[in-house]
């Protein structure tokens, strides 16, 4: 494969580095497209799924592969693709909201901290390292004990816990882009806190903050399907990947098909959002 890269290479006059990193580009944009797609089927669920998910519409436990039910039916009669369509809508789009809602909390943390220094600063990460030594997994979990069982309130408890890695990675960028000549130039012109803020270290925070989003959607994904898993989730009928998994976990030997659905479905959206941060991280570093 290396001896094939190079005379490629040699053949349009490139070095085989840049070559090398062009087929990288190529990959990570189509794994890119990838997870678009992915966000339009989770977009457009309910409108591609056939069915009402949570009305039974065909037999008890059809097996995968019928023109009617694709990937079958569970125990009630519910087709699974559709169950699967609008549970893979709900753990998407939640674990979108909580990345963007961390990255919002923690952002501004971290950049307050970054900019100001000083006292603000040991106040702001003294607090975020109280949360980060803080078993985040079982505060989620007691938040949503005495909130109620919800996905709302699984959303909130993730949340709460998530930000704090956020806050700690921007306040450092901010502070690496604050020491750097541009920036002490623009200080010692006379130019505003918020101008420079605005203008000249926010836009450098910017593609770490979005590399770093991207690389926990996939964390996100399978700590909401745990604890949904956990019956901390919608409740029934509501369908949902890792509640359903759990729902039908005593049919695993018998009707495999019905907990392993929504279960690879948990596995692909984790697989893909790991593969698109990636992704995306090359992207933004080959143009750097």
């Amino acid at each position: 494969m290396t001896a094939s890269t190079n005379i490629a290479a040699r053949r349009l006059g490139l070095p085989t580095s840049a070559l090398r990193l062009h087929a990288g580009n190529r990959l990570s944009f189509a794994i890119v497209l990838l997870l678009g797609l992915v966000t339009v089927v989770a977009l457009l669920a309910r409108v591609i799924a056939p069915y009402d998910p949570i009305q039974s519409v065909g037999g008890l436990n059809l097996p995968p592969g019928s023109p009617d039910h694709l990937l079958g039916t569970d125990a009630i009669g519910r087709d699974l693709l559709s169950r699967t369509l609008w549970g893979i809508q709900v753990s998407w789009f939640a674990s979108l909201l909580i990345v963007a809602t961390g990255l919002v909390i923690g952002g501004v943390i971290g950049t307050l901290a970054g900019v100001f220094g000083g006292w603000l600063d040991n106040l702001l990460m003294r607090f975020t390292d109280l949360f980060l030594a803080l078993p985040g997994t079982l505060v989620a979990i007691a938040i949503v004990a005495a909130l109620g069982y919800s996905l709302q309130n699984t959303l909130i408890g993730i949340a709460v816990v998530w930000w704090p890695f956020y806050a700690r990675i921007i306040r450092g960028e901010v502070r690496s882009i604050a020491a750097r000549p541009h920036v002490e130039a623009a200080r010692l012109a006379g130019i505003s806190r918020p101008r420079i803020v605005l203008r000249h270290i926010l836009p450098g925070v910017v593609p770490t903050a979005i590399v770093t989003a991207s690389l926990d959607i996939g964390n996100v994904v399978l700590l909401l399907a745990g604890l949904s898993f956990l019956g901390l989730g919608q409740s029934a009928p509501a369908p949902e990947l890792g509640a359903d998994t759990a729902r039908s976990l005593q049919q695993l030997l018998s009707q495999w098909w019905v907990p392993l659905t929504p279960g690879i479905a948990v596995l692909l959206l984790s697989l893909i959002a790991n593969l698109g941060g990636d992704a995306i991280r090359t992207l933004m570093n080959s143009k750097r």
